[in-house]
């Protein structure tokens, strides 16, 4: 672990942390000195993750969408590390690129219930335990299909702008017990949800022609939505609420 990092001391609960974004956080928050609950639905890669990160790390094995879950998780985490600081709701699921009426009541309820409706629950667990101590942090991963969205991803795109506006509306609610709430908007990551996101077909030409849209000329990687996570977890961001940081390479201009 790291020594005099820029969360040292701190703890943090990082939800979806077993790959993706959410594992780049996790490890971005352990080398800069805070301890990890490392959470997700996926419990053998939770703990495989925790055991890498080392004895900063501790390995939560929940359903973001299931409210028993989230109590019992957060519980766990504040008895484990006496307090949390820091959450960052990470997990995320999208339905397959396709036209809006293809996607089915399953499919988008299963799209809010673990994008959004997870915010609700962790807001509900978070809340009074940061009331208690006298502050903390809470990031949620919206995205830039919340700011400019494109067609075949309708109701994801939805989904992440109630996560980009819920973010603000938490962050002016919640100002006044010291809790700062902002939201991370990635374009399009180099992560396990790329191909459900380009749909079909997924090939080379497809890719490389969303990237064109990049002007930075790139996807997003899980070390850029790390870094801009940190900034906003850490103390150099104590003013900053209510922000939806675009990690975008210019795609929203």
């Amino acid at each position: 672990m790291a020594t005099g990092g820029r969360l040292e001391g701190k703890t943090a609960v990082v939800t979806g942390a077993a790959s993706g974004f959410g594992l780049g956080i996790a490890q971005r928050f352990v080398e800069e000195g805070a301890k990890v609950a490392v959470l997700d639905i996926n419990a053998e890669g939770a703990q495989s993750v925790a055991g890498e990160l080392g004895n900063a790390a501790m390995p939560l094995t929940c359903d973001v969408a299931r409210r028993d879950d989230v109590e019992r998780a957060a519980q766990a985490a504040i008895d484990a590390f006496g307090k949390v600081d820091i959450l960052v709701n990470n997990a995320g699921w999208s339905h397959r690129n396709q036209p809006l009426m293809d996607v089915d009541e399953a499919s988008f309820d299963k799209v809010f219930d673990i994008n959004v409706k997870s915010i609700f629950h962790f807001t509900q667990c978070f809340v009074p335990h940061w009331r208690s101590v006298g502050g903390g942090v809470m990031i949620n991963i919206g995205s830039t299909a919340g700011l400019r969205p494109r067609p075949g991803l309708t109701w994801y795109n939805a989904s992440k702008g109630a996560v980009n506006l819920m973010s603000r509306s938490l962050a002016v609610e919640l100002a006044p017990d010291r809790i700062r709430v902002n939201a991370i908007a990635p374009v399009i990551g180099e992560t396990a949800l790329m191909e459900t996101f380009m749909g079909v077909p997924d090939t080379p030409e497809n890719r490389a022609k969303f990237m064109a849209t990049i002007p930075l000329g790139r996807f997003s990687k899980p070390r850029d939505v790390a870094n801009a996570t940190l900034f906003l977890a850490s103390d150099e961001a104590e003013f900053l609420t209510g922000v939806v940081l675009e990690v975008d390479g210019g795609r929203t201009i």
